[in-house]
């Protein structure tokens, strides 16, 4: 039953598209997982919890607010049943970005909030979100994959697959949730404790 609900919040062949842009653009092995549309909690000087910058109007936020959400609800009811392991629980809700006031994260953050399909991609020198729209439709009803940000080499913020962190210089943390149970062991096929990584071969 839990594989029909994965199946259906993204649908075969998003995955495959997403390995196959990146694999070409950078001529590297990938590591390609799709991140939660659950709603992100922000602690940061100079954001509210929600992400939107201190001072913007409410009326506008609140309309913003109500077009995501209507998109995120399935998915943040997956993320709560599979977050009890990372964090979340009794009913806590954890905090997903952290660092100072205009931290390294909050631009890659910024655009990650806005994208409805979004995936995380790691290869062995480089980082990226991109986005595919919408899981749920068919592939071939779907726009192209787009990078929304990349960052390559020492401009790359670390990552912890055991911690499911990214941390930049200046030591902003983007702790990432993953849409669902499929995810987790889709990382499993290429990570191992505490933070050995298997690199996928090319096909």
């Amino acid at each position: 039953m839990e594989s029909v609900k994965d199946a259906a919040l993204v649908r075969p062949g998003f995955r495959e598209r997403v390995e196959a842009l990146m694999r070409d653009h950078w001529r590297e092995p990938v590591i390609v997982l799709r991140l939660g549309d659950a709603d992100l909690r922000f602690a940061v000087p100079g954001r509210r919890e929600d992400g939107t910058v201190e001072g913007t109007q409410p009326v506008l936020r609140a309309i913003g607010n109500v077009a995501r959400g209507i998109g995120a609800a399935v998915g943040y009811v997956a993320y709560l049943a599979s977050a009890a392991g990372s964090g979340g629980g009794k009913g806590e809700r954890a905090v997903h970005v952290t660092g100072p006031a205009d931290a390294q994260v909050l631009e890659p953050l910024d655009l990650l909030r806005r994208a409805k399909g979004p995936w995380l991609v790691c290869s062995p020198s480089s980082v990226a979100l991109v986005e595919t729209g919408s899981t749920y439709v068919d592939p071939a009803d779907a726009p192209e994959p787009r990078i929304l940000w990349e960052a390559r080499g020492t401009d790359a913020p670390e990552v912890s697959f055991r911690k499911r962190t990214l941390t930049w210089p200046d030591g902003s943390r983007f702790t990432f949730p993953l849409q669902s149970r499929t995810e987790d062991r889709h990382l499993r096929q290429f990570h191992e404790y505490p933070d050995v990584v298997r690199w996928p071969e090319a096909p």
